[in-house]
């Protein structure tokens, strides 16, 4: 008996260590989302330029959007800022902005100050759509396709990389099923 109570912080410490070891190996930008298959969430709230208009999800344009979360107070958002700019030129999707838990006239001069690459950013000021959409900080970006269903959501700095490795399969495969008409 006393060699199995011994034993006992041994085992522990192995059960540890393997947990530890298969964290390793884990994708920390590959977090589950309740949304994905689900459709976008409705919201309204005001655009970040323009702040008597009031945006919702039917000012979306038909097709491929691409929705990026972002802020001013987020260093990882400057990151990936100029491959925005250069996806925004993209015509096979439409890519839209959430101003997260942001001020507004910070956010204004930042877009001004390296480019706007979104159709219009939504002002999310107290995070009420982020919550929505499980935001759990910026930046993030979801795949809405032609359903206006979320197909993706990616938490991370969005680079060409992950792009050609995540995103543009299924970019293709959305524009499949549009000429499928599924």
């Amino acid at each position: 008996m006393k060699i199995l109570i011994r034993l006992i912080p041994l085992v522990l410490f192995l059960l540890l260590g393997v947990l530890l070891y298969r964290g390793l190996f884990l994708n920390p930008q590959a977090m589950p989302s309740a949304l994905v298959g689900k459709t976008f969430p409705e919201f309204s709230l005001t655009r970040l330029t323009e702040p008597q208009q009031t945006l919702s999800k039917a000012d979306f344009k038909p097709g491929i959007k691409l929705v990026n979360v972002w802020a001013t107070w987020c260093p990882s958002c400057k990151v990936e800022h100029p491959f925005l700019v250069k996806l925004s030129k993209d015509e096979r999707f439409s890519l839209y902005g959430i101003n997260y838990k942001d001020e507004r006239v910070e956010a204004k001069k930042w877009l001004k100050y390296y480019q706007d690459p979104y159709q219009f950013s939504i002002f999310d000021d107290i995070g009420r759509l982020g919550l929505n959409l499980g935001v759990f900080g910026a930046p993030e970006t979801f795949v809405v396709d032609h359903k206006d269903v979320i197909r993706k959501r990616f938490a991370g700095v969005l680079e060409p990389r992950v792009w050609q490795r995540e995103f543009l399969p299924l970019i293709n495969t959305i524009e499949t099923e549009m000429a499928e008409g599924k």
